[in-house]
């Protein structure tokens, strides 16, 4: 009878899974660019292609470009499919974030930074709250990031902040307001970003952008948004609502199979994290005790 409530155990575990990967990729496959999405800079540098489902940013000396969404979000899951540069990339940025710059300065991000060919493309990861951050953990990438789509996403809701890749959680950022830690709790906006990062993104800002190499080119897919709308000056109360997916109590955590999943992927591939840098921070962040 053990045996038996065990195998039913993990059976639930693995279909609760499944339903939470069909909700998130199924659900954001048919948008095309103009429904959700709108040119914020660089528009002589931006391409739509596949009738709007898929854009091309652009970069050379003369500049980068960005979109950002029509509005603006409480709660949600955002992804996006993005294929990064495949020539040297050294010094080159790019971003897929939720933001706001407005009354308070919250984020949540990933920043692709390039690199030399032969070298791998470091993914950083950071959460902004009431206008601090500091709060960088930085990974490698099990795949090359340049020579197909991957899903990159984040799933925001009252409880948790969780980034994933593809289908894989690579970092979690929990609500502890209780305890005087920040959490995103304004409405935000979701951002992408192509741009010359020289001054800081590869080696420490040893490593410029080779423009002999330029343009060089992103691809985004997947346009989309599964999100709670909220706009800054009148936000939306109902965003923490149960009547969303994501909301859900069983959103609340990462089941255990994720949890095994974030293990691993933080063990083999993190290259950083603030949470360790004594130098940086002798006494630790109070979100870092978790950990």
């Amino acid at each position: 009878m053990g045996l038996h409530l065990r195998m039913v155990t993990k059976m639930m575990v693995i279909l609760s899974e499944v339903i939470f990967l069909l909700r998130v990729s199924d659900a954001t496959q048919n948008a095309s660019f103009d429904e959700n999405y709108k040119i914020i800079w660089g528009n002589q540098h931006v391409q739509l292609l596949n009738q709007g489902r898929e854009v091309q940013l652009s970069l050379d000396k003369s500049s980068g470009a960005g979109f950002g969404s029509k509005l603006y979000f409480g709660s949600g899951c955002f992804q996006m499919k993005i294929k990064l540069p495949t020539k040297d990339s050294g010094g080159i940025v790019t971003a897929f974030y939720l933001f706001l710059n407005k009354s308070v300065h919250e984020e949540m991000d990933f920043e692709f930074l390039g690199n030399r060919p032969g070298k791998p493309v470091i993914l950083q990861t950071n959460v902004f709250t009431n206008g601090l951050g500091g709060r960088e953990q930085k990974f490698s990438l099990w795949f090359d990031p340049g020579a197909d789509f991957h899903y990159y996403k984040l799933l925001w809701n009252d409880h948790q902040v969780v980034f994933f890749v593809d289908d894989t959680p690579i970092r979690v950022y929990k609500n502890n307001i209780i305890r005087g830690v920040g959490y995103p709790n304004h409405t935000l906006q979701v951002i992408t970003s192509f741009w010359d990062g020289s001054s800081w993104a590869t080696d420490g800002g040893k490593t410029k952008v080779n423009y002999s190499n330029a343009p060089f080119h992103v691809n985004f897919q997947d346009f989309n948004i599964d999100g709670c709308i909220s706009m800054p000056n009148s936000p939306n109360k109902d965003c923490a609502s149960q009547k969303y997916w994501w909301n859900n109590k069983k959103y609340w955590q990462l089941n255990p199979q994720q949890l095994k999943s974030l293990e691993d992927v933080r063990k083999k591939y993190m290259k950083y994290d603030y949470c360790t840098d004594k130098s940086r921070y002798p006494t630790p962040r109070p979100e870092c005790s978790e950990k």
